[in-house]
């Protein structure tokens, strides 16, 4: 047993520069001590490959500063932390005293701190953007700063405002299906009859009762690595945490337990049309207080929107975009479902579902480093599509039911397409059944372990 984990330790360390370099220096006693400490500080079992790993080593040799956004406890500081090498230094602007420094004297943080250089949390001290800017133009190398941060709207907004063309930056969601249960490398979701037969490759399948464990775990590493297990008090503190910091400096004076009810109010209304009255009558709160804490759970990443397709020929359009969590964990938490079992036989089983896909959809195009086309379609008529994408000048129509057997009125809808501008390709359905199959030539079932 000892000689096969040891085995798996090795290949596992080849990950890790600090690792790789202990593993060929040290004799063979010293290695089996380190590996005796690193098992018991869980380094084996709880580090999840990402599929951003390449990307973010390609870009750091093309650009100067990278910059890695993303929610909370995602993984971003571990992720970096694995991937850098020993010269470059690590500060983190949790640490009040470095805050500090960056924040009043950001050319003094970097001249104590020499380049390359790893910064997290650098949302705390926006005064460096400008002195990094400097110091690209002055000729730093590729990959001389690597940061993080936890607020994806400001993090673009600064980088965009200081930074223009000179940084590269990547969105780091939570765990993708693919990175903890399947192989091989991550592709973009499409309607493609080739790349669909090559994703049964990568994925793990599994009935509806291993879907559902999955949306009901989440996709939060913290847990899903098995590093905490008590999942009600990490999701408490997740929530707590979140509250305490992110939603405390973005909203003065917020009332934190009535903030607590809001989110566990959207939560309720997961894969819905967005009603921000009927939030706001949940809570207590007016419909201008709902609409500024939706902007707040949207720019720290815990929500996101589905925006509805429309175009000059689709004039009947729905305007109201659907609200999706990032982390269908958190949702299963807040909504109180206390098993997976529960879960899918509650009131929000196929709106749960929905959003799983939706999200799985979008991580496939972030961990790609790719913009995702993807809207819904609704217009007066109550004509309905789950989900349209947008890809390669054609809109592919996703309709995503719990069933086993779909029937082939399920993509009637689709047809709603041909009236726009842009041509319609190849629609799917998906659902629970096993196996890639098709309904017509022109539109295939999907399970949902395959996305």
């Amino acid at each position: 047993m000892f000689n096969i984990n040891y085995r798996l330790f090795q290949q596992k360390a080849q990950m890790n520069s600090y690792l790789f370099l202990c593993l060929t220096c040290l004799n063979p006693p010293a290695k089996i001590r380190l590996y005796l400490i690193l098992a018991g500080g869980g380094f084996i079992v709880n580090y999840i490959k990402r599929d951003l790993e390449d990307k973010i080593l390609s870009l750091s040799k093309e650009y100067s500063c990278l910059l890695i956004t993303g929610p909370r406890q995602v993984g971003k500081t571990t992720v970096l932390r694995r991937l850098m090498t020993p010269e470059r230094n690590y500060v983190t602007l949790d640490d009040l005293e470095e805050r500090r420094m960056a924040k009043n004297d950001p050319a003094l943080f970097l001249q104590v701190h020499d380049i390359p250089i790893f910064i997290d949390e650098v949302q705390y001290a926006p005064e460096l953007f400008s002195y990094i800017k400097i110091a690209i133009d002055n000729g730093a190398a590729p990959g001389s700063f690597w940061l993080t941060g936890s607020q994806a709207f400001k993090m673009m907004e600064l980088a965009q405002e200081s930074l223009a063309g000179r940084v590269a930056i990547l969105h780091m969601p939570g765990l993708s299906q693919h990175e903890i249960y399947g192989s091989g490398q991550n592709m973009p979701f499409t309607v493609d009859l080739t790349a669909l037969k090559m994703r049964k490759s990568i994925g793990a399948p599994v009935n509806m009762d291993g879907i559902y464990e999955r949306i009901w775990k989440g996709s939060l590493p913290g847990y899903v690595s098995g590093k905490f297990t008590d999942r009600n008090v990490f999701y408490s503190s997740y929530v707590q945490t979140y509250i305490d910091r992110d939603v405390s400096e973005l909203v003065a004076l917020v009332d934190k337990l009535q903030f607590q009810d809001f989110i566990r109010a959207a939560a309720c209304r997961v894969g819905q049309m967005l009603n921000i009255h009927d939030i706001a009558q949940d809570v207590g709160v007016s419909d201008d207080t709902a609409r500024r804490w939706l902007q707040v759970l949207e720019k720290s990443d815990i929500i996101f929107y589905l925006r509805p397709y429309s175009n000059n020929l689709l004039k009947r359009t729905i305007k109201t975009p659907k609200m999706y969590f990032f982390d269908t964990g958190l949702v299963s938490y807040l909504t109180r479902y206390t098993s997976p079992e529960i879960l899918q036989n509650g009131a929000i089983n196929g709106a749960i579902l929905e959003n799983y896909v939706v999200s799985e959809i979008i991580k496939t195009y972030h961990n790609a480093a790719q913009d995702c086309l993807l809207w819904y379609y609704r217009d007066k008529s109550s004509n309905e599509i789950d989900m349209v994408i947008e890809n390669n000048g054609q809109l592919h129509p996703l309709e995503i039911k719990r069933s086993v057997n779909p029937g082939s009125e399920l993509v009637g809808a689709f047809s709603v397409l041909d009236k726009g501008s842009v041509p319609r390709g190849k629609g799917a359905l998906i659902c629970m059944r096993p196996e890639l199959s098709a309904i017509n030539a022109d539109n295939y079932t999907v399970p949902v372990w395959m996305i």
